[in-house]
This record gives C-alpha cells, structure tokens and sequence, in this order.
C-alpha cells in the first residue's frame, strides 16, 4: 500500500490568528496520526499573513508534542535562509525531543517575497549557489562525529535525521539523484515539470548510505467531503488564495464561497485551474478514482496531501476521509 502524509501549512484563517493556526495544527497532527498517516510535515514560508509556520522547528515541536508516533518534519526548510549548523542544532534537538521521529526536508527557495528573502538571506545569491554544499555541511554535521572535527552541533551531531530534497524543478531531481536521497516534488503547486523531475530522478540515483534506491514523494492539495459539491465548496479557499497571489494581494485564508464566477477572470481561471490540476477534490468516489490516476501516472512512494480547508472541523474530516480512500486502494 502505498504510503500517505500530511503538508501543514499552519493556516491563519480570516477572523483568526496565529495563537489559534498552532491551536489547529496540533489537532491536526493527532488527527494524521490516528488516521494512520506516516508522517506529518511543516513548511518554512516567511512574511505572509496566512501562515503562521515561519519558525518552522518550533512548530514541528508543537506537532511532536501532540502525537507519540508519527514521523514530524519538514516540507521544507529553505536551506539557503539559515545557516547549516543552526539547522543542525535545531532538527538535532528535535531528534532528542523526538527520537526516530523527525525528518529534514530541505529546499533552496526563499519561500518569501524577495524584499523579505533579503532581509533572510542578505546575499541571495549566494545563499541559492551554496545549496548543495550546504546539504553536506548539514551532513557532515547530524552525522558522527570525525577525529579532529572543530565545529560540533550539540544537539545534532550523530543524529543522521533523515534528509530530503524537496523542489518543483529538473535541478533539485538533479540534484537529489547525484546525492542519493529520497526526492519530495511539490506538484501540488508546481505541476509542469513532474513527470520529467521523477524521470531524471529515477533515471540518474546514485545509491548513498541514506538510500540504497530511489523513492518518489509527490505532493498534491486535497478535499474529500461527503459530496463532490461540499468538497469544491471548500476549495474556493485555496483558489481565492492562488488569485490574490496572482494580484499581489495575499492575506489570511479566505472564508469559502458558493461561486469563484464572480471573483476570477478568465486569464485567472485558467492559471488557478493549470496550477492546482494534480488537486483530488471531491466525495469520495470521484476522489478515489483521481487519486487511483495520479498514482498510476507517477508511481509515487509516498503521497502527501495538502488540505487548504477553511473550517478546521472539515479540515479534520478530510483527514479521515483520505485515510479511508487510502485504505481503499
């Protein structure tokens, strides 16, 4: 059976705030555990006002408080914003906090606005050339440590938390190949290029004393509801989210709305519907028989699901719902 997880994006809904999206994650963290998920995965975005992760490693603690089993981790942290031994220290406490519990996803965008990513970062550009070199300080780092080593991570060192390379581009299945770790690809924002990426991964993996073969994550947003009717309903939150991004007008998630008629413009429509076309939105037959598709085209390892619902109480019951059509398949 293939395996399911979960991306929390930590979401800061309208008439909320941040003290209540940590409130919602921690639910939905025992809910993924429960519902037998594998693992349960927070992602590092910086300066929006709709998501409330952006001390990633400190949310991750909340969700490894709240669960006992599941796998926590990162999707991911933007390697490039820190500086490797700070990333070591903090995923080496998680690890202490949470022994054989915690993952590192790694990915080189700023996951921010560019005024914000070089208020991050200082030096873009050359935060985003480091990437691979900073991926085996982090190595050299949560590995064990070398007769003579001078920097240490404490926490950290011989922690060997798992990493990933998380990306939406040829260059990180490049780049998670040449490396031989496992590959998370972000086509639930970033389709265009998936079937190429998990090729060229595939195809070039050289096996590492993480992995000894390649394994595929693909990613995608997700609601199942009773209904195909109730399912759409709630998903007018991420499409109003994806055009205010496009009008450079973001802000907390959106309450859902009968109709996007009057909301979208065409040229809108068309973008939301391109970006967002791997999405398995619907009641549980026809969510079942896209999912069974998106499966079959990828023949993905793992598949994580993103649910950008409004009402934490549907939120949590699309957790279970997708843990029933995993069961399903």
């Amino acid at each position: 059976m293939t395996a399911f997880s979960i991306l929390d994006l930590c979401p800061i809904i309208e008439g909320g705030d941040a003290r209540q999206a940590l409130a919602e994650t921690r639910e939905m963290a025992k809910a993924a555990e429960d519902a037998g998920f594998a693992r349960f995965w927070l992602a590092e975005h910086h300066g929006m006002a709709g998501i409330a992760s952006a001390a990633t490693a400190l949310v991750i603690a909340e969700a490894g408080h709240a669960t006992e089993t599941i796998r926590i981790g990162s999707g991911g942290i933007m390697l490039p914003n820190h500086a490797p031994l700070v990333i070591a220290e903090q995923f080496g406490t998680l690890e202490a906090l949470f022994p054989g519990r915690v993952d590192l996803g790694l990915g080189r965008a700023p996951g921010t606005d560019m005024a914000t990513a070089r208020a991050l970062r200082r030096n873009l550009e050359a935060g985003a050339q480091s990437f691979p070199n900073d991926i085996l300080e982090l190595q050299a780092y949560l590995g064990e440590p070398q007769d003579g080593q001078r920097l240490r991570a404490v926490p950290g060192e011989g922690a060997n938390v798992p990493i990933w390379i998380l990306g939406s581009s040829l260059y990180s299945a490049h780049l998670a190949a040449a490396l031989g770790l496992p590959y998370a690809f972000a086509s639930h924002f970033a389709p265009d290029q998936l079937f190429e990426a998990l090729e060229i991964y595939r195809t070039g993996f050289k096996p590492s004393a993480q992995l000894d073969a390649p394994y595929v994550l693909a990613a995608v947003m997700g609601v199942i509801a009773a209904t195909d009717e109730e399912a759409a309903y709630h998903f007018t939150s991420v499409q109003q989210n994806f055009v205010n991004m496009r009008r450079n007008a973001r802000g907390k998630m959106p309450k859902p709305v009968a109709s996007m008629d009057e909301i979208w413009t065409e040229m809108e429509r068309t973008m939301v519907e391109h970006t967002l076309r791997f999405a398995i939105v619907g009641g549980p037959d026809k969510a079942r028989e896209n999912m069974a598709r998106f499966l079959a085209d990828t023949g993905a390892d793992e598949i994580m699901v993103s649910i950008p619902v409004y009402a934490i109480e549907a939120r949590l019951d699309a957790v279970r719902r997708f843990a029933a059509l995993r069961d399903s398949l």
